[in-house]
This record gives structure tokens, sequence and C-alpha cells, in this order.
């Protein structure tokens, strides 16, 4: 049981850094061409790390893809 309540602090502690990962790699590299970057920042921003998530597993591969960054 204590090893559930220590796993609970880490799993928030993961879920910050991706939600601030996404959030920086969204504003540096998404290019600023039409509405694509303000879309994202806010789906990132109100949907916290599951927004993080879809963005990283949906906009990141095909942005990579169709610019290279």
């Amino acid at each position: 049981m204590d090893v559930m309540f220590g796993m609970f602090p880490l799993l928030g502690i993961a879920a910050m850094i991706l939600w601030i990962w996404a959030i920086v790699d969204c504003v540096t590299k998404e290019p600023s061409e039409g509405n694509h970057k303000i879309i994202w920042i806010l789906v990132i921003l109100l949907a916290n790390w599951i927004g993080a998530l879809i963005y990283v597993f949906v906009r990141r591969p095909t942005r990579i893809e169709q610019f290279g960054k």
C-alpha cells in the first residue's frame, strides 16, 4: 500500500514535466503559419497532461514529417 502512495507523486511530477515540455515544444517548434500553434497551445493548456499526450502522439510526428523539426 505504501508503494502506491509513493508512486502518485512521481506520476504527478512526470505528468507536469510532460505538460511543460509539450508547451515549450509547441511554442518553439510549431510553425506560426495559420492558427495551428494557437490551437495546439490551447489544447495543451486546457486539457493538461491528456492534451500534452495528444500533442506528442498526434501532432508532433506529423509536424516533424512535414517540416523536419
